[in-house]
């Protein structure tokens, strides 16, 4: 199977874990990883069929079902990213944000900046992208302009952020904020395991083997601290705080559940989403599709 991959995301350390101790052998799956530029990218080449799962965004999948398409979600982490200004930056509240240039890991139908609109609606009454001028692209590189004073305010996947808060950088948001400032507490996946329900039919053990393959990376990245040191060289960082950090942000966020409650939450976010900002959010659906999830084997 074809797994689409950002090389500066989680899932290519995940992947790297399986390769080193051959967990696809292991597990009966051959996967092809397949490397892509950047989200936007791999949404593209998941819709096109040229590979079989990426890791994305459920509200960018019931999007993508109320549309017509058969995606679904499997969950994969709960680590979400942050909102980060400059050191000594003068902004405070999203109010502030107006005639910012905001930089945007991802594309505009990112969760990240789909979440921060809603929050902007409902708290200061404005959509953010009519207040914004918003700079999209992939994180390493939003990263340089940011460091570089070409941006006010950038809103990046966790790993980034953890990296420019240890060199000074100062969170105005983390992605939790903003769904605690929606109404929703529950500790919700927002990332997950992509693919067409059709494949995933004509393709079940392969499915099911591939996420095992996973899931058993993901337990040696949760229980050794060797397995780190050996991925070091990914990380981006020689900082051994900063790796710390991000082994622990890493840990923190495997998701151990999606039940009721979960469910639950996503259609309460889902329904604050439609309500605050209708189809310029979230598409043509008015409710939560249940078919966009599948659950967490036991």
């Amino acid at each position: 199977m074809r797994f689409g991959v950002l090389g500066f995301g989680t899932a290519a350390w995940e992947v790297d874990v399986m390769r080193r101790h051959a967990l696809d052998t292991v597990h009966g799956v051959s996967i092809e990883a397949q490397r892509l530029a950047g989200t936007e990218a791999g949404k593209t080449a998941l819709l096109a069929g040229s590979v079989d799962v990426i890791v994305s965004d459920w509200v960018w999948v019931m999007r993508q079902r109320s549309e017509g398409a058969d995606l679904v979600f499997y969950p994969y982490s709960r680590a979400v990213g942050a909102l980060e200004l400059p050191q000594g930056s003068p902004i405070r509240t999203l109010a502030d944000l107006g005639g910012k240039r905001l930089g945007i890991a991802g594309g505009p139908l990112d969760k990240s900046w789909i979440l921060l609109r809603a929050l902007g609606l409902r708290q200061v009454k404005r959509d953010l992208a009519e207040e914004v001028e918003p700079v999209f692209g992939a994180p390493p590189l939003l990263e340089q302009e940011f460091l570089a004073g070409r941006l006010d305010a950038l809103l990046t996947f966790w790993n980034f952020a953890a990296r420019l808060e240890s060199e000074g950088a100062r969170p105005l948001l983390s992605v939790a904020q903003i769904l605690q400032g929606l109404g929703v507490s529950v500790d919700l996946p927002m990332l997950g395991y992509v693919f067409h329900e059709s494949w995933a039919r004509a393709n079940p053990i392969a499915l099911a083997r591939f996420t095992s393959a996973t899931a058993a990376a993901k337990s040696l990245l949760d229980s050794s601290d060797d397995e780190w040191r050996v991925l070091a060289p990914q990380l981006g960082t020689d900082d051994p705080h900063l790796q710390a950090a991000l082994r622990a942000a890493y840990r923190a966020g495997i998701p151990r559940r999606f039940g009721k409650d979960e469910r639950d939450g996503a259609a309460r976010l889902f329904a604050i989403l439609a309500e605050l900002g209708g189809e310029d959010l979230v598409g043509k659906a008015t409710s939560l599709d249940p078919g966009v999830f599948r659950a967490i084997p036991a």
